[in-house]
C-alpha cells in the first residue's frame, strides 16, 4: 500500500479515467483487483546486460518507477510536445495506472554521480515499459487496446505468449547506438526469460496531422502492412487511413528518413504495422501498431542480441 500511495501521491491524485478505467491512487487495488507491485519480484534477478558504466535491468522499487517516470516526463512533455494534466505537471512525472503492473526496464549509467550524496548512485538514461499478457488480462487489458483492436489477435492466438512494449525513451546525451542495443538486448533478455512469443505495442510518429505524415504513413501501409493472419486494426472511432499516397510516389529514401528510430529499428527486426494509424492529441503523436513475432526476427539479430551476444554479460 506504502509504495502504491508514495507512487502516485500529490495533491491531484484524484480519480481519473483511463480507457474507461477508473484509478484511484491511494485507493486499494488498481483495476479493482489485488496488487503485489512486480518491482518486488525484480529485487533479486540479476541484471540483463552490461556494456561499459551502462547496466540493463529491471527496476526494483517504487522509487526507480518514480525516476523512469521522471525521465519520461523530460522527454515526452519537456523535450516533445506531450500535454500533461494538473497532477503530472506539479509532480513532474508522466505516469498512469498501467505503471502499477508493468515490468521497467530501465538502462542505468553508474558513472552518474547523483546529488546530493543521500540520491541513489547512477542516472536512470533509458526506460522501457513492459506488460506481459497475463498480467494485463489480470488487470483490465492492454494500454494499447485503448486505440487498436487487439483481441481478434490475441484470441487466435491462444497458445502464444503476448508481451506490450510501451513508454520507451531515452536521454538525449545517450541517443546512439550503445544505449539502444542495451535497451534491446534488455528487451530480448526478458523476451527469453518469460518465453514471449509475440511482441505488441504503440509506435509513435511525431505530429498529429495525418496528412503533413502521409510520406511515412503510406510508406509503412505500402511495405510493412501485417498479413491477415497478424492484423491488428485501429478502433473504429480513432482509425486514421495510412494509404495517402500512392505506392509509385513515395521515395523509399525519403519515407524512411521521416520515420523515428524506433520505428525504424522495429522494420529492422522484421515488425510488421496493423491497419489504420491513431490520433494521440495528449502526446501530440500519430501512433501505429507494432506486432513482432519473435518466429520472423532473422537469426542474425537474435544472435546479436541473445545467446552469441557475450558483449552485454553483466
Amino acid at each position: 500500500m506504502r509504495e502504491r500511495q508514495r507512487l502516485f501521491a500529490g495533491p491531484f491524485a484524484q480519480r481519473i479515467p483511463l480507457s474507461g478505467l477508473g484509478y484511484s491512487p491511494a485507493g486499494i487495488r488498481p483495476f479493482g483487483r489485488p496488487w503485489r507491485a512486480p518491482w518486488r519480484a525484480a529485487k533479486n534477478l540479476a541484471p540483463l546486460g552490461r556494456l561499459g558504466t551502462l547496466e540493463a535491468r529491471l527496476a526494483r522499487s517504487a522509487a526507480e518507477v518514480r525516476r523512469a517516470q521522471g525521465l519520461r516526463y523530460h522527454v515526452f512533455y519537456e523535450e516533445m510536445s506531450a500535454i500533461p494534466d494538473m497532477r503530472m505537471q506539479f509532480l513532474r512525472r508522466d505516469l498512469d495506472p498501467f505503471d502499477l503492473i508493468c515490468d521497467h526496464l530501465l538502462v542505468i549509467d553508474h558513472q552518474v554521480q547523483k546529488r546530493p550524496l543521500f540520491r541513489p548512485k547512477g542516472d536512470i538514461v533509458g526506460t522501457y515499459r513492459l506488460l506481459r499478457q497475463k498480467v494485463a488480462e489480470a488487470n483490465g487489458g492492454f494500454y494499447s487496446a485503448g486505440e487498436f483492436d487487439v483481441a481478434p489477435l490475441i484470441e487466435a492466438n491462444p497458445g502464444l505468449d503476448f508481451l506490450e512494449l510501451g513508454r520507451s525513451c531515452v536521454l538525449k546525451p545517450y541517443r546512439n547506438k550503445r544505449t539502444v542495443e542495451l535497451l534491446w538486448h534488455g528487451v530480448w533478455s526478458y523476451v527469453l526469460m518469460h518465453g514471449i512469443d509475440v511482441m505488441i505495442g504503440c509506435a509513435s510518429l511525431e505530429g498529429t496531422d495525418p496528412d503533413r505524415l502521409a510520406l511515412p504513413l503510406s510508406f509503412l501501409h505500402h511495405n510493412a502492412k501485417a498479413p491477415p493472419e497478424w492484423n491488428v486494426r485501429a478502433l473504429d472511432h480513432r482509425y486514421v487511413d495510412m494509404n495517402r499516397m500512392p505506392a509509385s510516389a513515395i521515395d523509399p529514401k525519403e519515407a524512411l528518413k521521416a520515420l523515428p528510430p524506433l520505428v525504424k529499428g522495429y522494420l529492422r527486426l522484421g515488425a510488421y504495422i496493423g491497419d489504420g494509424a491513431v490520433v494521440d492529441h495528449q502526446f501530440g503523436t500519430t501512433d501505429v501498431m507494432m506486432i513482432l513475432p519473435v518466429s520472423v526476427i532473422s537469426p542474425r539479430y537474435i544472435n546479436h542480441y541473445g545467446a552469441d551476444a557475450g558483449r552485454y554479460a553483466s
